[in-house]
């Protein structure tokens, strides 16, 4: 069984040891790295969790941590959310998680007068990309954020509610 649980900066212990699995298993998908956050104190975590109109979920199967998301406002557009940080366990990947992820995320937009959700993904990372497509985003011809590793771009998705 699926569930999904919203965060409060006060789960900021459950959302580090989530998002440190994240970028220590799929370094490459993230804008974020590993060794930017191992040593974060725990003001940085809360303060992640407490940024100003964002929606923090993490979602478990079977008992067990499997998936994360959050929704932020768009730093461009009023009535646009993004979706950022999605990541699924190895374990729960294919098992439904991220779908009830994406939902999630979608229904807190439309309910915060949200027009569009925007997601970036990078570049190769086909099943997350398959996941948005079938969740009815389209690429947008935006340049996405410059990744760490300095060459590449992310893809700017959009679906509109």
């Amino acid at each position: 069984m699926i569930e999904l649980r919203r965060l409060t900066p006060d789960d900021w212990k459950d959302w580090r040891e989530l998002r440190l699995t994240a970028l220590a298993d799929t370094p490459t998908a993230f804008g974020a790295r590993y060794d930017d956050w191992v040593d974060a104190d725990e003001d940085r975590w809360r303060a992640r969790l407490a940024l100003p109109g964002s929606y923090n979920l993490i979602a478990s199967l079977d008992g067990s941590p499997a998936g994360m998301a959050s929704g932020l406002p768009s730093r461009d557009e009023d009535d646009v959310r993004e979706l950022v940080s999605m990541w699924v366990t190895p374990a729960a990947r294919g098992r439904g998680v991220g779908d009830q992820l994406m939902t999630a995320v979608e229904t807190w937009a439309r309910a915060t007068g949200a027009h569009a959700v925007e997601l970036s993904v990078v570049q190769g990372n086909e099943k997350a990309h398959a996941l948005y497509l079938r969740h009815g985003y389209v690429q947008t011809g935006k340049s996405g954020d410059l990744m760490p590793d300095g060459i590449h771009r992310e893809l700017v998705l959009r679906k509109q509610l």
